[in-house]
């Protein structure tokens, strides 16, 4: 039965935790140069509607590694750009494709194209979620900290899509997060009240001082992402003190580590000395996307070899 990666809370802890426990045999694998080829002479479709760095790349290599082929499409150099039913674009390419990756702004448009497409279809990114990150960095955390859910997790910024994600990993996996943001700009409501009606462990409010203090695992995003440009000035000044930086830090566990997203806006969302201090764990992180996702990959396409 085909199943899709779209939001984390579509997906069971032990099954998220499967995905985990292959993305430590792939990346030894990659590591040591050991084949493993597990989606030979398949293709992922890629389609961006949302500029990228590292998604494309890791997507693309990640693929590659799996012994398949990876097919970037730009939105505007398809029919979909010129209002091709979304509907009639994901059984065109569920007859030539094994799988479609996303990146995009409509989260309403992922799950229509999941809906009417026939080969698992994943999350790149939407404006409401952005599942493969978190999955990447809880994996990172694990790395560093060889255990997850017992931690503390604070998320200082925006309730933009990164936030809603991280709601959803508190409710799936069962561990404490705290949510700061500016009033405004909370995260989104049905996100929230999911949460709560799962018995999340969520403190949200709006001072991050109380969201870091004690904090294992310290989190952010930039403050205007992709498509929020013209609100760069006015959500600066809204976002005042919610930068992460050495003060902050020095609030957190003597032993914590911060995470971003990337791209950074150095000295807005967070500092340099922050980024590339001892706590951060931000490039693994980044590295870690190509992992994960193959991962995510293999387990949603089918083995067709195994070397």
């Amino acid at each position: 039965m085909k199943k899709d990666f779209l939001c984390l809370s579509d997906w069971t802890r032990e099954e998220l935790e499967a995905i985990f426990e292959l993305c430590h045999d792939l990346k030894a694998k990659t590591k040591s140069y050991e084949p493993h080829r597990l989606l030979e002479g398949q293709t992922l479709a890629m389609i961006f509607e949302k500029s990228s760095t590292r998604t494309r790349i890791s997507f693309e290599v990640g693929m590659s590694q799996l012994g398949g082929h990876a097919l970037f499409l730009h939105s505007d150099t398809t029919q979909m750009g010129r209002g091709e039913p979304i509907k009639d674009t994901a059984r065109i390419m569920s007859g030539y494709c094994d799988g479609i990756m996303i990146r995009t702004f409509s989260q309403a448009a992922i799950e229509e194209l999941a809906k009417y497409s026939w080969i698992p279809v994943i999350n790149g990114l939407t404006d409401m979620y952005h599942p493969c990150q978190i999955m990447a960095d809880l994996f990172t955390v694990i790395e560093h900290k060889e255990h997850y859910r017992e931690l503390k997790y604070c998320w200082i910024g925006d309730g933009n899509n990164m936030a809603n994600s991280w709601i959803n990993a508190a409710s799936v996996f069962g561990f404490e997060l705290r949510v700061a943001t500016p009033k405004g700009y909370e995260p989104d409501t049905m996100v929230v009240a999911r949460a709560k009606k799962a018995g999340a462990k969520i403190l949200y409010t709006n001072d991050p001082v109380e969201a870091a203090r004690g904090a294992d695992v310290l989190n952010t995003d930039v403050w205007a992402s992709m498509g929020q440009e013209s609100e760069q000035q006015e959500r600066a000044k809204a976002f005042t003190g919610y930068q992460i930086n050495d003060e902050l830090l020095a609030l957190a566990d003597s032993d914590c580590v911060v995470m971003h997203c990337l791209p950074a806006h150095r000295g807005e969302e967070i500092t340099d000395s922050v980024i590339e201090g001892k706590h951060s764990i931000i490039f693994q992180e980044a590295e870690n996307r190509l992992h994960v996702q193959k991962a995510i990959m293999a387990t949603l396409m089918e083995f067709k070899a195994c070397n």
